[in-house]
């Protein structure tokens, strides 16, 4: 679309293609391989004739949820991926190499800790863990090798802001990339491109979903760091996006906005009332006054997001009595859905890293994290009460 439109009408219309029959909703095209006209044609796919060859690379519908993605982030480019874990290996596939250093924010999802300390170390790839709020950290860590800089902002669970204008000076001074994942906040409520990022990652199975249905991954940026060079490591590598999953992101890219507004609405709600409440030591939650970086956030996003997380006083015994307590809210580590979820991080997402690291990274056994659904907010909180009282 050449025009400037709003986010709100990019993510309903946005990278459609219609077929010779103009259907109006998004085609689903359920095919491995695709035909040629002739021989030529064939060849000319093979050699990089821009085209649909094969899905694990090209295909309709997977090109459809890119172009959206991309337009919605303000990016040039997308490579869509089966997961969002399998999007941060590409990121790292195809622009680390042995002997090279990442720094990496200590504030990252539990899995994204295990892929550069237990895989990529295995491959030569070292990373140093750093504060996601400490600009300083970050420029200390610095190598002569050090080729990444990764975060997420918000983090999980803590919700810290992460100052992405800061951190890309640092990183453009390095030599280095800046990658952010934006999982929490979506290209709605932030658009760390032009907060000076080079790189964006999404796990689409989270809000650009938002209703807990499928697996999908993405990767956002300029053409050569991402459409072209990832395309390629698809293409060798295989982890695809299928065209079922994508068509069902591009359903959900359709009402990620009012979404993601109203339920970082209803997050605040739930936030104010659990700060208040004699049980809870602590509430973390940028739309709080009381939180850290609460001037950041409000300058770096347009709301501050639907998940919190927050401190019960008696520790672990007093969290899990308060998941346990739930009747309505769901017990599962996936969050992103329509469904409010509670889960207990430092047993669970965060469970497989050192006691030591989870001590480093602010994560108490009291810790108790919470995404935010659509559900009535006064239904919320009297579910919540069952544990804490």
């Amino acid at each position: 679309m050449s025009e400037k439109l709003s986010s709100a009408t990019v993510g309903v219309r946005a990278g459609q293609v219609r077929s010779q029959f103009q259907e109006h909703s998004e085609a689903l095209y359920l095919t491995s391989s695709f035909v040629f006209d002739d021989a030529a044609q064939a060849a000319a796919r093979f050699g990089g004739e821009e085209g649909m060859v094969y899905t694990r690379y090209t295909n309709p519908t997977v090109a459809m949820f890119q172009d959206r993605l991309a337009a919605l982030e303000g990016a040039e480019s997308c490579v869509a991926t089966a997961s969002g874990m399998a999007a941060i290996l590409a990121t790292t596939m195809v622009h680390l190499k042995a002997g090279d250093h990442v720094v990496c924010s200590n504030a990252v999802f539990g899995a994204t800790i295990q892929l550069f300390n237990n895989v990529l170390a295995r491959f030569g790839i070292e990373t140093s863990f750093v504060s996601p709020t400490r600009a300083s950290e970050w420029e200390k860590a610095v190598r002569k090798n050090t080729k990444l800089f990764f975060l997420e902002t918000p983090s999980n669970p803590l919700t810290e802001v992460s100052d992405v204008q800061a951190l890309s000076k640092v990183a453009k001074q390095a030599g280095a990339l800046l990658a952010v994942d934006n999982v929490f906040c979506t290209p709605v409520l932030q658009r760390p491109l032009e907060l000076g990022a080079d790189l964006v990652v999404h796990s689409a199975t989270k809000y650009l979903d938002g209703q807990g249905r499928v697996m999908g991954g993405a990767v956002v940026g300029a053409r050569k760091l991402v459409g072209d060079p990832m395309t390629a490591f698809l293409r060798t590598a295989g982890p695809a996006l299928s065209p079922f999953n994508a068509w069902v992101l591009l359903k959900g890219l359709e009402t990620l906005q009012l979404r993601m507004l109203a339920q970082s609405a209803a997050a605040l709600e739930l936030a104010r009332w659990l700060e208040g409440h004699a049980k809870v030591a602590r509430v973390h939650y940028p739309g709080l006054a009381s939180h850290p970086q609460h001037e950041l956030a409000a300058r770096q996003q347009r709301a501050s997001g639907a998940v919190l997380s927050f401190e019960v006083k008696g520790g672990r015994e007093a969290a899990w009595r308060v998941i346990d307590g739930t009747r309505l809210v769901s017990i599962t580590a996936n969050l992103g859905d329509v469904k409010t979820t509670i889960i207990h991080p430092a047993s669970t997402t965060h469970g497989r890293i050192s006691p030591e690291a989870r001590a480093a990274a602010g994560i108490s056994d009291g810790l108790v994290r919470i995404a935010v659904g659509l559900e009535a907010v006064s239904d919320l909180k009297a579910d919540l009460e069952r544990g804490l009282s």
